[in-house]
């Protein structure tokens, strides 16, 4: 049994040391003048107003081809995912949960401003100077929306993008490629489908919460399907000009642009990429299909349909389609 005094002084020891190890990352520190200065490109005192663009999503849900899409866009830049901003958040979240640490850094006046400032200075350094500079910043990183309420406190100008799929084509999709992702069970559709349905709910309610002015739902089916509206419509919430290059997205893309946790850029890198809307077809157990309502009531509030085993996403725009038929033309000629 661990001793009550250390497991109490354990988050303080690892907030001290932490959030100054941040801080040095933030800061460049110059110890002959004694003097800490931005090393950012970005102005410190308006970074908390910059309008970044957040995007999340279940795993295996379309943020990686969203933000490839974006990345075509000659004024946004998103750059490979970084995970270590997920971690972070999650630190701060934990730390909020953990009575005695507050109380500890409260005391010495550093929480909660110097504590959330230090959070937004760390996650803006790292989305600034993990890429190329642009005129709009973006991050995708799926499990982030979890956090977007205190992400909008951090900085109330950003914009949210939540990625939504059926939940039966993401369960097949990881169990299928035996993706090793922590919360989920790739050996059990029933229990992978019963993670996405609370892990969905949570970002969706909070999404709804902040507004549709600050966070935007964009559907995978649609965004794959009816790629020109959907775009347009996200980029009218972005307020941010529509180019026709993030439907052109594979020509701007190589393998450097990816980082080894985005695992769809076998996907991506495809002018097209059509089959991951019907691949789950016959393969959810029956069992499972069954009580499909009952494992993912969120199926019927996404507006899917949990009794259709083959549902329609609905048809392919004339953009869409005039790509098939150059797929086809190029199959048969090669």
């Amino acid at each position: 049994m661990p001793n009550t005094l250390t497991s109490h002084l354990l988050p303080i020891c690892v907030c001290s040391f932490v959030f100054p190890f941040l801080l040095l990352k933030i800061m460049d520190y110059n110890p002959d003048t004694e003097q800490w200065t931005p090393y950012s490109s970005v102005d410190s005192q308006n970074r908390r107003r910059m309008e970044i663009i957040f995007i999340g999503g279940i795993h295996r849900s379309g943020t990686t081809l969203l933000r490839t899409m974006l990345d075509a866009h000659a004024d946004i830049r998103c750059g490979p995912e970084t995970v270590v901003i997920c971690d972070v958040l999650g630190a701060r979240e934990a730390m909020a949960k953990t009575p005695i640490t507050v109380s500890y850094l409260s005391k010495m006046d550093l929480y909660p401003e110097i504590t959330d400032n230090a959070v937004a200075q760390f996650i803006l350094e790292i989305i600034i100077r993990h890429a190329p500079p642009a005129i709009h910043y973006c991050n995708k990183d799926p499990l982030q929306m979890l956090h977007s309420k205190y992400l909008h406190f951090l900085f109330p100008n950003a914009k949210f993008v939540l990625m939504i799929r059926d939940g039966r084509a993401m369960t097949h999709s990881i169990i299928s490629r035996k993706l090793k992702l922590s919360t989920y069970n790739i050996e059990s559709y029933r229990e992978t489908l019963s993670t996405w349905n609370k892990n969905i709910e949570r970002m969706y309610t909070k999404c709804i919460e902040l507004g549709e002015t600050i966070c935007h739902l964009v559907y995978y089916e649609q965004l794959v399907l009816q790629p020109v509206s959907t775009t347009k419509n996200l980029f009218k919430f972005l307020e941010i000009p529509w180019s026709i290059a993030v439907l052109h997205h594979e020509k701007y893309t190589n393998e450097s642009d990816f980082s080894k946790t985005e695992v769809s850029t076998d996907q991506v890198s495809k002018p097209l990429y059509l089959a991951g809307l019907t691949q789950w077809f016959g393969n959810i157990p029956e069992d499972v299909e069954r009580d499909m309502i009952k494992i993912a009531p969120m199926l019927s509030v996404l507006g899917y349909n949990p009794e259709d085993k083959t549902p329609n996403y609905g048809e392919p725009d004339e953009f869409v389609k005039e790509k098939i038929k150059k797929e086809k033309k190029n199959t048969i000629t090669s």
